[in-house]
């Protein structure tokens, strides 16, 4: 029986021999409550109750948040995020085991103390452009502090920074005001240019139907001259064929008329020789403006005459000119 429990004692003495050791990872073998090595990754071996591991020593990257609130130069109080990427360096396993009891509170003590005396030099707005000089000097002075206990900080970063809820809102109308602002600028633009476009559009509308107008007078008038022409060579007379022509032109009104809806009317006479009347009346009134128009000019004046009105057989080109 004793045997038994001598040889039981014996093999799980030798079992306990044994160890491993996780990869990234170092582990701390004191030898009677003294430091005596640091193993890596692998299988390893102590001495059976004259070695015992002390403690396991995480070698990856590590990131700790830290939460701070503190005020800005224009009296804002902000709380910001602040992550600290670290970890122990390898060749200095010793130093962050035994030298630091809580490292975590050791670095967040240097942040706060980092955070503290920089963002109290800066506005809000500058607080938000410049965090990574923040982030920066945060890197720089923890670096300096923690490197002596073995550990190297990877990177600091800003990942959030939160002023009071008022304050965001006044930001957000400030910001939607100055948007509104721009976008009135724009639609006035857009407007004035607009405008400008339409009356260009219709200056060059009435131009073109000014020039359009002249030109249907100009080609009217030649083609009275030219049937005037036709009808004196074939024995018609100036005063007959400007009846004829007055004649067609009144039953060319007539279909043009009768051609559209709700169109208003006025009825000539339609004698044989209504045309021939109403172009006598024409020529009378011009005869009586121009006489009224004669009496009003100085006496010392001459008079001018009207050959359209006094010389009746004058060739047709004269009644119809391009300047008519």
């Amino acid at each position: 029986m004793i045997l038994y429990v001598f040889i039981f004692i014996v093999v799980v003495l030798f079992l306990s021999s044994f160890f491993t050791v996780k990869q990234q990872s170092a582990v701390i073998v004191e030898r009677f409550g003294k430091y005596n090595s640091i193993r890596q990754s692998g299988l390893q071996l102590k001495i059976p109750v004259v070695d015992r591991i002390a403690g396991r020593v995480n070698l990856r990257i590590q990131q700790l948040d830290v939460i701070i609130e503190t005020k800005t130069k224009d009296n804002v109080f902000v709380k910001m995020k602040v992550s600290v990427q670290f970890k122990v360096v390898q060749d200095r396993v010793y130093e962050a085991f035994y030298k630091l009891e809580y490292p975590h509170d050791q670095i967040t003590s240097y942040v706060f103390d980092v955070v503290r005396a920089e963002v109290p030099k800066l506005k809000l707005d500058d607080v938000f452009e410049r965090k990574d000089d923040i982030a920066i000097a945060v890197k720089r002075e923890l670096n300096e502090a923690m490197i002596a206990y073995g550990y190297d900080i990877i990177n600091t970063l800003i990942t959030d920074i939160d002023p009071d809820i008022q304050v965001k809102n006044a930001m957000n109308r400030i910001n939607a005001a100055d948007r509104e602002k721009t976008a009135a600028e724009y639609e006035a633009e857009a407007s004035r240019i607009r405008i400008v476009a339409k009356a260009k559009a219709e200056a060059e509308s009435k131009r073109l139907q000014g020039q359009g107008i002249a030109d249907q007078r100009r080609e009217i008038a030649r083609g009275l001259v030219e049937s005037v022409d036709v009808l004196n060579k074939v024995g018609i007379g100036s005063q007959e064929a400007s009846a004829l022509i007055v004649v067609t032109q009144h039953y060319d009104t007539l279909q043009a008329i009768g051609a559209e809806n709700n169109s208003n009317l006025i009825l000539l006479p339609n004698s044989p020789h209504a045309a021939n009347d109403m172009l006598n009346s024409m020529i009378t009134s011009f005869a009586a403006s121009n006489q009224v128009a004669e009496t009003l000019k100085n006496t010392n004046s001459k008079p001018k005459k009207d050959s359209r009105i006094d010389d009746f057989d004058t060739p047709a080109q004269e009644y119809f000119s391009d300047e008519e």
